[in-house]
């Protein structure tokens, strides 16, 4: 049996330049952090005493006998990616909800390809943890998604990301530099609370590309220019601040989707009470908002926004980690 830990992620900029029908054609790039909170998956062989070989418990309890039968699409397209013909069983864990723009769907597929690895001996690259999972989730689930929260859950810190149609390349920041210091003081997670779902914003975003391809133009030049201020800005909360509005704006241009009346009266709300800046940190319609803040300022948002949930965070730099393992052979 073992246990992998794998990190969310919040997003700063770049979110739709990391979709394969974007960096295929031109090029793509972000700026994300892994955080402290986390996604669990244990997984054992399961004993040959049952009526089924695959035990699976996350929301939903699954016992199947077969692959196909497998309801969860990535422990299903998973098992089959790794021709894996154990039984198994599969239990998961997380600190936050799925669904809340984490990046939480694409931890679990790293963090269950990392743990069935691990589970047969075997090692595997972080850089190749996080294409496999990128393979999985767009060509063997067919969902609507980018390639920068795989890369970030297997690679975890502070990143640069750049795509284009032959490579994909993580730039780790280290967690000495001090502009990253600065940001991490001033995060300020709040969950808003309304559902939302990633793969429907998305897939408009992808089908209105041709038309939203100036808006594509204007968010990676706003991410190179964020990416400069990383190790050129005095003053790294005014600058990220700047252009993390502007961000925000090409962004909620990219679908109506993207946000709503009741998000953009949190982020009015929070900007009048010493935020200076916010944005939703997925696909949008809801989930966590991320501010910027004078960290002085913390306590007095918590009171404005007593009646939501606040999530307090860090920066994390290990990525995807087998914590645990006993063999029981």
């Amino acid at each position: 049996m073992l246990i992998s830990r794998t990190p969310f992620r919040i997003s700063f900029f770049g979110g739709g330049t990391d979709f394969p029908e974007w960096y295929n054609k031109f090029r793509g790039k972000v700026i994300t952090s892994t955080i402290n909170k986390y996604c669990y998956i244990s997984v054992r062989y399961l004993p040959p005493f049952f009526k089924y070989n695959y035990r699976l418990r996350y929301f939903l309890k699954e016992e199947v006998k077969n692959i196909s039968s497998i309801k969860h699409p990535s422990i299903r397209e998973t098992i089959k990616y790794l021709n894996f013909k154990d039984n198994l069983e599969v239990v998961h864990h997380a600190d936050l909800p799925a669904l809340s723009g984490l990046g939480a769907s694409s931890s679990f597929t790293v963090g269950l390809l990392n743990s069935i690895i691990a589970l047969q001996g075997k090692r595997i690259s972080k850089k190749n943890l996080g294409i496999n999972a990128i393979e999985i989730e767009q060509n063997k689930i067919k969902e609507y998604v980018g390639s920068q929260d795989q890369m970030a859950a297997a690679f975890g810190g502070f990143n640069i990301i750049d795509f284009n149609k032959s490579k994909i390349e993580v730039t780790q920041i280290p967690s000495i530099n001090k502009n990253v210091k600065k940001l991490e003081e001033s995060i300020f997670l709040l969950f808003s609370g309304y559902p939302r779902k990633a793969q429907s914003i998305e897939k408009k975003k992808i089908n209105n590309l041709k038309k939203n391809t100036s808006y594509f133009k204007e968010i990676l030049n706003i991410t190179d220019r964020a990416e400069d201020k990383l190790y050129t800005s005095k003053n790294i909360i005014s600058d990220y601040s700047e252009l993390m509005e502007k961000y925000w704006w090409c962004k909620k241009k990219l679908s109506t989707d993207v946000s709503n009346s009741k998000i953009d009266k949190i982020i009015k709300t929070a900007l009048k009470n010493g935020a200076y800046a916010g944005k939703l940190v997925g696909a949008g319609g809801g989930g966590f908002l991320m501010l910027l803040v004078n960290p002085k300022k913390k306590e007095h948002l918590k009171k404005i926004f007593k009646d939501f949930t606040i999530v307090p965070v860090n920066f994390e730099y290990n990525g995807s980690q087998i914590i645990y393992y006993q063999d029981n052979s």
